[in-house]
């Protein structure tokens, strides 16, 4: 790996820590103290995170498909191209697909934490659609894309990136998200 590959690959571990960094801290404080909601009531409070949780988000997406992009064929495999190109398509079409029908059955307010915003509004838990087979569909399967587009690249620093990123979202999941849904639905 040259150095420049290096800094693309740093600087995609910093993406990825500046997003679950930043809305973990937001969303602490937000649940905690209510900063967003006290000072901008509940729909502009929430508005406002999203707007920049949105921003951080797809950035962080663009430095993955970068680094994996400017890392392509670092992974050497003792795989034909065509196994592959084949096996990460479809790892990219699963995790996709199962990303896009999780984030359906939520609604968009649900992928965006809506519910530390307003949590009289909050759904209880959900038992349809791909949460009726796993808990956590988003951050479980619905990472496989970003496995797939390392295999499809045979990028090396892509996969480390992947299995940062994942492992990022799920102490995430764990650490933020999950917390605060027990204390949200103690009675459900």
């Amino acid at each position: 790996m040259t150095a420049a590959q290096a800094a693309i690959l740093a600087y995609a571990i910093l993406s990825r820590m500046a997003y679950v960094l930043f809305v973990g801290q937001a969303l602490r404080r937000q649940e905690k103290d209510g900063v967003y909601t006290e000072r901008f009531g509940r729909v502009e409070g929430f508005r406002r995170f999203r707007r920049m949780a949105a921003v951080i988000m797809n950035h962080d997406a663009f430095a993955f498909v970068v680094v994996c992009l400017a890392t392509r064929n670092t992974w050497h495999l003792a795989l034909p191209t065509v196994v592959t190109v084949a096996v990460g398509a479809v790892l990219v079409v699963t995790g996709l697909g199962t990303k896009l029908w999780a984030a359906r059955t939520l609604g968009s307010d649900a992928y965006y934490w809506h519910n530390f915003f307003d949590p009289d509004a909050a759904r209880g838990p959900v038992s349809s659609g791909p949460y009726r087979f796993i808990s956590s569909p988003m951050y479980t399967l619905g990472y496989l894309q970003t496995y797939g587009l390392a295999l499809l690249l045979r990028s090396l620093p892509g996969l480390i990136a992947a299995v940062f990123s994942q492992a990022s979202i799920l102490t995430f999941h764990f650490l933020i998200e999950n917390p605060h849904f027990r204390r949200l639905h103690r009675s459900s």
